[in-house]
């Protein structure tokens, strides 16, 4: 899979994951803000030696973001962090052709290209995969955009709004009498740089196996639209159309919000079985043999789900906590507190998990998202900065590129890095 060269650059900090499963797959990450960096940084986090590419004058603006960290005299953004940790830095401006020249360079010697322009950009550079793919025909080339390489809308620029809005996620979200919502966060984003993080392994495991190279196109409007769950296949065939349900499911009951003494609960005892128990544990068995809602079918009625059901549910719940549930349910039965953000950082179940974890942001320490992906023979450590722009010009273009130090410093002085 990996070129034979050594993973991280002579003279660089090895990031703490370096020895992960990706050992040796070297990546060239050229994108900015979220999607495409987290994909990169996926990789970083499993061993892969990534290499972000900025523009020495115009920088990844996600650099911006807050919330921020003070450093000395600067302050540095954690978001940019979040997403670009286990990395090494260097700068590159493409639009010079002494930049293109030395992009060709490095990707003689990488295994992977991750870009997140709207399609046509890099062609337009003189750095597209048919020209790149002359360099490295094993090149695994990922392109992250707005609504993919092919198709009518290709070139129209994209945010992760954009991916929500035209995938179909967003017109289902909310309540039924209000207008749709977007989902809480940048999940059009997220969800293609987990497609493209995939897509960029299959692709590595076809070189492996001596294939060559290949674009890896992931597109944010058809990540979003393969996290719509039932609403093609109902559209299809029984043509109705999927609308905002609050926090309901379209057809199984009881499934949702309920109310409790301080807040709410996930309740998903919609079975035969769970909702028997549900009727023992709150102590009225022969609620469970009540004929109007005896059987789940019976409860997958709306209006029954909402005129018996609901009313028992609530009844039962207004009497304790949510951490008071949740112990109630224990392993038995499907219900969980819904958490805040803060509740969910100090859960000691996430602790255990090692789902926060901390990263140097300056010289403070932040605690963050780790890696969701655990392998059992890949222990996880420490996880690493993110670098500065340009922090490893030197040792990645001296051993990657084979420059000097002098034609670094002239590439520097010249705005060219």
């Amino acid at each position: 899979m990996p070129n034979d060269r050594t993973a991280t650059p002579a003279g660089a900090a090895p990031h703490a994951a370096a020895g992960g499963p990706l050992k040796g797959v070297k990546v060239l990450d050229i994108t900015r803000v979220v999607a495409g960096p987290y994909c990169a940084m996926l990789l970083a986090d499993l061993g892969a030696t990534v290499i972000k590419v900025e523009h020495p004058d115009d920088p990844d603006y996600a650099r911006s973001f807050p919330p921020f960290v003070a450093s000395d005299d600067a302050e540095l953004s954690a978001f940019f962090t979040q997403f670009n940790r286990n990395k090494l830095g260097i700068s590159l401006n493409m639009k010079t052709e002494d930049g293109r020249a030395l992009l060709k360079k490095l990707v003689r010697e990488v295994d992977v290209l991750v870009e997140n322009f709207r399609p046509g950009t890099m062609e337009k550079l003189g750095l597209g995969y048919e020209v790149l793919k002359l360099e490295n025909p094993k090149l695994v080339y990922t392109a992250i955009s707005g609504f993919g390489r092919t198709g009518p809308n290709s070139s129209r620029p994209a945010y992760d709004n954009t991916g929500q809005a035209v995938g179909g996620l967003w017109s289902m979200n909310g309540y039924a009498d209000r207008p749709p919502v977007r989902v809480g966060t940048i999940i059009g984003d997220l969800a293609a740089s987990l497609y493209a993080a995939i897509g960029t392994l299959a692709a590595l495991r076809q070189v492996e196996r001596g294939g060559e190279g290949q674009v890896v196109d992931v597109s944010q409007q058809d990540s979003v639209l393969s996290l719509t769950e039932n609403a093609v296949v109902r559209y299809t065939t029984k043509g109705e159309i999927a609308s905002p349900l609050g926090s309901e499911h379209p057809f199984v009951r009881p499934y949702g919000q309920f109310p409790c003494k301080d807040g709410y609960v996930f309740f998903g005892g919609y079975t035969d079985k769970f909702w028997k128990l549900t009727c023992q544990m709150f102590g009225e068995p022969e609620v469970a043999n009540d004929p109007e809602i005896d059987t789940m079918e019976k409860r997958f009625d709306a209006d029954v789900a909402e005129r018996r059901v609901r009313p028992i549910l609530e009844r039962w719940f207004s009497n304790y906590t949510k951490a008071e549930l949740e112990e109630m349910a224990g392993d038995v039965i499907p219900m969980s507190a819904i958490k805040n953000i803060k509740e969910v950082v100090e859960d000691p179940h996430i602790a255990a998990r090692n789902m926060i974890v901390n990263v140097p942001v300056g010289a403070q320490m932040v605690r963050m998202f780790g890696q969701p992906v655990k392998l059992s023979g890949a222990p996880e450590g420490d996880f690493a900065k993110a670098p500065d722009v340009g922090e490893h010009n030197l040792e990645v273009y001296a051993r990657l590129a084979g420059l000097s130090r002098e034609e670094i410093e002239r590439l520097q002085a010249s705005g060219v890095i």
